[in-house]
């Protein structure tokens, strides 16, 4: 990294006047940090001052653990840092600022689970310059297309058991898999993966501009949210975001519902619902999914928070890098977290969106298809196809991850 930036003449090499040159364009940057660390203006950062720049980041640490990062720099004892400590300790490290440093442990796109994750991507101040941030995008939603493509038989399962299954019609998942084989065969399994992974576009785009909009009218002056400032922005640009594309969640679900022969495509569907349901039918859920977005997203980000926080502190010993296994550990967790806690609303979206598609379905509201099914099958009904659910998860992350680091070595993105 160094060489790529300070090599002018792009000979692959350093001459010592370009090493110069680059030690002297660092030097500045790393001022700027200094100062932006140096909240006393004194010239010297201290233990306090460490805690509260990281705390601003949304990660807390221990004042026990910030005098440890103290000490790696402080060569003289007095426990504060001067400029010329420092740049010492900084100058031959290419890292820029203080978020780059954390910027991999933030919630990334590459945990796509098929949901509808609220908090999107953060990215830095040089990647939305030089618009590495769209090939990041780019790359996510690939990944999103492959791991939901690969999951998509248990995805269909699981609306399956959440509109039809009940005590009478107890679908379990070989059962639900050989009745989807024998109606439609063995290409009936992907029904409605299509409108599924033709969202992902729009979606996360919308998404993508809604938090970096709300971002600026929090107005914080941080390059990365506090936790709660986070949750809130990515909440909201996550509603933005359902709200213009929740005509093709009805549509995913009408079409993963559909039997053989009964709609020739997208375009055939929605022209059915549209004739026969009026307008209003494309916004059915449209309650339950929205009120779901705030106990996925707060629940998903603060466990996602609480796994990093325990693992830097038991294990970050050396080194703040979690490793591969250590991210996708906490993101699956937390996705799981995130879902078990927002499922029930989950569930009456999806029957509320497929009430037309079923014969004899009475026309409800949230408030009593709720009563209805704690009256018919107990708090159990509220999750219904949980199974499937949780089963795709780790394959889902797992493909996503894999997806996700090859699209970025073609794009040419630089990792993290």
């Amino acid at each position: 990294k160094i060489v790529k930036a300070g090599d002018k003449d792009l000979d692959g090499q350093l001459d010592f006047e370009e090493f110069v040159h680059y030690l002297q364009d660092h030097e500045k940057k790393l001022r700027l940090v200094f100062k932006s660390l140096d909240k006393k203006n004194d010239g010297c950062i201290d233990a306090q001052e460490i805690v509260q720049s990281l705390r601003d980041l949304g990660v807390k640490i221990s004042e026990q653990q910030a005098e440890k990062i103290l000490k790696s720099m402080d060569k003289n004892g007095t426990m504060t840092i001067d400029w010329n400590e420092w740049r010492d300790y900084h100058l031959l490290h290419p890292v820029e600022n203080i978020p780059e440093i954390i910027l991999y442990w933030k919630h990334s796109t590459i945990f796509d689970v098929g949901e509808n994750l609220t908090v999107p991507d953060e990215f830095t101040v040089e990647e939305r310059q030089t618009g590495m941030w769209w090939r990041h995008l780019v790359a996510g939603g690939g990944a999103g297309a492959v791991s939901r493509t690969c999951t998509a038989p248990l995805d269909r399962l699981k609306v399956l058991m959440q509109v039809h299954a009940s005590r009478s019609n107890n679908m379990c998942i070989i059962g639900g898999f050989t009745q989807m084989i024998r109606e439609g065969g063995p290409r009936s399994l992907w029904r409605g993966n299509g409108i599924n992974v033709l969202k992902i576009a729009p979606e996360s785009a919308i998404k993508f501009m809604a938090y970096e909009q709300i971002k600026r009218f929090i107005g914080t002056d941080q390059e990365m949210l506090r936790i709660h400032e986070r949750l809130l922005a990515g909440s909201l640009a996550g509603a933005i975001a359902q709200s213009s594309i929740y005509p093709m969640e009805v549509l995913k679900t009408r079409m993963a519902l559909r039997k053989t022969g009964q709609y020739s495509g997208m375009l055939d569907c929605a022209k059915n619902i549209l004739t026969k349901e009026g307008v209003a039918a494309f916004y059915k859920g449209y309650i339950p999914n929205m009120l779901g977005i705030i106990p996925y997203a707060g629940i998903d980000l603060a466990v996602y928070e609480t796994l990093k926080n325990t693992w830097l502190q038991r294990y970050a010993v050396n080194s703040a890098d979690p490793g591969v296994f250590v991210l996708l550990a906490c993101g699956t967790i937390s996705s799981t977290c995130g879902q078990l806690a927002s499922y029930p609303l989950a569930l009456v979206r999806t029957r509320m969106q497929a009430q037309a598609s079923v014969e004899g379905a009475p026309e409800v509201t949230m408030r009593g298809l709720f009563k209805h099914i704690l009256k018919t099958e107990g708090a159990f009904g509220l999750y219904r196809g949980l199974a499937p659910n949780f089963m795709k998860v780790i394959p889902a992350v797992s493909i996503s991850y894999v997806v996700y680091e090859n699209l970025k070595m073609t794009l040419g993105v630089e990792s993290r």
